[in-house]
């Protein structure tokens, strides 16, 4: 199903797990089903969330499981909070994955939450709108390995692969599942004695009526590029990630988030300016810290001469990210941006 975007794809997901599990609450409602509980890392994208309090579960209904240092989901955690909820007479309906989570672009462990899923009867969901394009890279794709089991799964080519706004795909394991769940044989729209075969009908599986076909931009960009293409453009991004990670993780002014390279395009790091690099590790280090971000990023839009988001983290003050999903960027590029951060903050 192609949908607005990755957040209505996370949605549908919960919609129809939620319908797998108890198909009258299309027509009773919540009132009819037991309180329902999801699962999905911290670092997740809210979406998650966003869809809980749209399909009226609630958001406190969405339990967040702990990371690791790396941001993914630890499996151990998963399960006991799994356990947690149903011996408070909870009903656990899906687990949501994140493969390339939006801050640290990290892979939660897929197949250990299959076989958690797989035990407790749990729909699994995997959110790859973000991470999902590496599957096109044979160099990259095992970060996703165990997706392969996963009941539905989220994926935007629009993100990663450069297919213009908006083309966000949901891909769902078992066949008929999402239009028993949203159609509602509307005979004045989708009626059964057309002249052509009724399977390319497919309007009535999704919640909106009128919409783009967003399919076509990507099978017009694949016909151009090829597989081939869409691997090549997806390593030279990963390629220059890693690029820009062994420029700053020795080099003065600059403090990596976490240690190790990334696995996705996005680098996290801190830029220590000149008068904080002698201090020591305190609150006041911390609260001044907290500002560089802020100015630099405001000082780039000044000068419009680049542009590098941040944002805090848990107990981490504010910290760039810089996320690479343009192939035409090159190492000189890369040289540029970290010369221009020094320039722009030096005297901070």
């Amino acid at each position: 199903l192609w949908t607005p975007g990755g957040a209505i794809s996370n949605m549908y997901a919960m919609l129809i797990a939620r319908f797998k599990m108890f198909p009258e609450v299309k027509e009773k409602g919540m009132a009819a089903i037991p309180r329902l509980v999801a699962f999905t890392s911290e670092h997740s994208h809210f979406s998650v969330k966003k869809g809980a309090a749209a399909l009226g579960i609630g958001t406190d209904s969405v339990i967040l499981i702990r990371c690791d240092e790396r941001g993914k989901m630890i499996p151990s955690d998963l399960e006991r909070r799994i356990l947690e909820a149903k011996q408070k007479g909870f009903v656990p309906f899906l687990v949501s994955a994140t493969a390339g989570t939006t801050v640290y672009g990290a892979f939660d462990p897929l197949i250990a939450i299959a076989d958690i899923c797989k035990k407790y009867k749990i729909w699994m969901h995997v959110d790859g709108a973000w991470g999902g394009g590496l599957l096109m890279s044979r160099k990259h794709k095992w970060k996703l390995n165990g997706v392969e089991r996963a009941n539905s799964v989220t994926w935007n080519p629009h993100k990663m692969m450069g297919v213009p706004l908006q083309c966000s795909a949901l891909l769902v394991r078992e066949e008929g599942l999402m239009q028993s769940c949203n159609q509602m044989h509307a005979s004045y729209l989708f009626q059964q004695d057309k002249h052509y075969d009724l399977s390319y009908d497919t309007g009535d599986k999704a919640l909106q009526c009128g919409r783009h076909v967003d399919v076509f931009k990507l099978w017009l960009m694949w016909r151009a590029k090829g597989t081939t293409g869409f691997e090549a453009q997806i390593d030279k991004c990963l390629e220059l990630a890693e690029y820009l990670y062994n420029k700053i993780k020795n080099r003065e002014g600059y403090e990596m988030v976490f240690d190790g390279k990334p696995q996705h395009t996005n680098v996290c790091f801190w830029y220590i300016p000149p008068s904080l690099r002698s201090m020591e590790e305190n609150e006041e280090r911390m609260s001044r810290l907290m500002k560089v971000a802020p100015v630099i990023k405001a000082r780039m839009m000044e000068y419009g001469t680049t542009m590098v988001s941040y944002q805090p983290l848990g107990d981490k003050v504010n910290f760039f990210r810089m996320v690479i999903s343009n192939p035409a960027a090159t190492h000189q590029d890369i040289d540029f941006l970290i010369d221009e951060i020094e320039r722009l903050g030096q005297d901070l």
